[in-house]
């Protein structure tokens, strides 16, 4: 992500693997002969050098390290979705190396993918466990046992799994069967994509705090 700093400055917020999210002032990076200039896209890998300590370091020197994937359309939406939750959701200074790297294939996958919200779907799942908030989504947070295919469980974000009598009342309340799969991140079925996303829209929610994602904004708006 990157913002306007002053005249011609920016900020921009890297993801990076053994650092995690930074925060970086690009100075004069908006000159015409700027030596930053053409490398400030997103989905873009680099090798950067910077210094400085604190919440905002001062940027050295960048290049490529690889190139970046084409997306265009609901893919390069979906990688913009992607970074909003990044952005949002992890701390600046907190390194997560795996998620760095499932991060770099989501976004190769992208280019090429043929069901973006599998994709989606399963990021979403590691970013949860990543970032401290994963699911158990095969265990009765009641009885302790494991879960019955064919009985119904609401998901209760602070709880887990609690069984309830009957049909499926709420966008997190779903057969054992099915929340065994999103477990598994099996997406192959269209009623489990929907299923999963149903659920992990209420629970990403939760942990944003109720802060919007804009990139659902402009989505939504797109499809209209």
């Amino acid at each position: 992500h990157s913002r306007a700093y002053r005249e011609t400055s920016q900020i921009l917020d890297i993801f990076t693997p053994e650092f995690g999210r930074i925060g970086i002032v690009a100075n004069g990076a908006r000159r015409p002969k700027s030596a930053f200039r053409g490398y400030l896209n997103s989905f873009h890998p680099l090798r950067i050098s910077w210094s400085g300590r604190g919440e905002l370091v001062r940027l050295i020197a960048i290049e490529s390290f690889g190139t970046a994937p084409q997306l265009t359309g609901e893919r390069v939406m979906a990688g913009f979705y992607v970074n909003e939750l990044l952005l949002k959701l992890l701390h600046r200074g907190d390194a997560h190396p795996n998620l760095f790297a499932y991060y770099s294939e989501l976004i190769s996958d992208l280019s090429k993918a043929t069901n973006i919200e599998e994709l989606l779907r399963r990021f979403e799942m590691v970013l949860l466990s990543e970032i401290g908030y994963a699911m158990d989504l095969q265990t009765d947070c009641i009885a302790h046992e494991p879960l019955q295919s064919d009985s119904y469980y609401e998901f209760q974000i602070e709880r887990g799994l609690v069984p309830v009598p009957s049909m499926k009342t709420n966008a997190l309340v779903n057969t054992g069967a099915e929340f065994t799969a999103i477990a598994k991140l099996d997406f192959s079925r269209a009623e489990t994509r929907h299923s999963a996303k149903q659920l992990l829209r209420s629970v990403l929610n939760f942990h944003l705090g109720g802060r919007p994602l804009r990139t659902r904004a402009v989505a939504a708006a797109m499809k209209r």
